[in-house]
């Protein structure tokens, strides 16, 4: 699935990505597989730390969300960075976290020189959820670029607005090494690759095992079926998700969950795997 300037990259070339049989995740299957356990005599510290980076004027609370599941999924510890405008707001609704205020735009997007301070905080950290909340397209993309060359340590979890970074570059996420999970549905799926939302849904494994191959991420591809890929071509399908699921903020909470998992030591794939699971139960 290689760019072509100046047109939309076709579902067929998705083509061939999945190596092997599609797993579909289960109750037995999972019990076979199962998350690591803290241990018992340890600490917050031990337990992992996750950073969430988002929010905008207005929308507190998707990042608020994605908090709280990060915690509810097992993480120790928790950091929040938001726009200075609202982080009284995100400090008051989560009173487990410290939160640090950044700079904002007129509009109250981060600015792009937000980058440095994210960057500092995101490297003392397991997992690092962006995109919650997010506004301005364009406003995120400029932070993204800043930001992720500066992203040595964590797992990068990638979400909502966050995700229209992905239609800049198939190689934008490479010096991540495979240390990062998108979380885009259909739509959003279709816009990073700039081909037609019927194109996606008319052959979801494809399409995820494309992406996951060309942005060396592990790719969960939301819906009612969930595929789950590797860039290594590795495959699962979830079937927990029903419409319930379609409502504002699941999103977000999918991405903590997420981010908790890998604090807790997961790897990314499985932190996937686990995570869509769990939050389709």
């Amino acid at each position: 699935m290689k760019k072509r300037t100046g047109k939309k990259r076709s579902g067929d070339d998705s083509a061939g990505q999945v190596s092997g049989k599609i797993i579909n995740i289960t109750k037995k299957f999972m019990r076979a597989w199962p998350l690591p356990a803290p241990d018992e005599e340890g600490d917050k510290e031990e337990r992992g730390r996750v950073l969430v980076v988002g929010g905008a004027p207005g929308m507190p609370g998707a990042v608020v969300l994605a908090a709280t599941a990060a915690l509810r999924a097992g993480a120790g510890k928790l950091q929040i960075a938001t726009i200075s405008s609202i982080a009284q707001t995100v400090a008051a609704s989560v009173p487990e976290a410290r939160v640090f205020a950044l700079p904002e735009t007129k509009a109250g997007a981060f600015t792009a020189a937000a980058a440095v301070e994210i960057a500092k905080r995101a490297n003392s950290v397991e997992a690092v959820v962006i995109g919650p909340g997010m506004i301005d397209e364009n406003a995120v993309a400029r932070l993204m670029i800043k930001l992720i060359p500066r992203i040595k340590l964590p797992t990068l979890i990638v979400d909502a607005a966050a995700l229209a970074v992905l239609s800049r570059s198939t190689k934008i996420l490479h010096s991540l090494q495979g240390k990062v999970v998108i979380t885009p549905h259909a739509g959003e799926m279709a816009s990073a690759l700039g081909i037609d939302k019927e194109e996606v849904l008319k052959d979801k494994a494809g399409i995820a095992g494309g992406a996951a191959h060309d942005f060396q991420a592990v790719v969960a591809l939301k819906g009612s079926e969930t595929f789950i890929v590797a860039p290594e071509g590795e495959i699962y399908c979830n079937r927990t998700g029903n419409i319930g699921l379609a409502t504002s903020g699941s999103g977000d909470t999918l991405s903590g969950i997420i981010a908790g998992l890998v604090a807790r030591g997961a790897t990314p794939i499985q932190a996937a795997a686990w995570g869509v699971y769990l939050h389709g139960r």
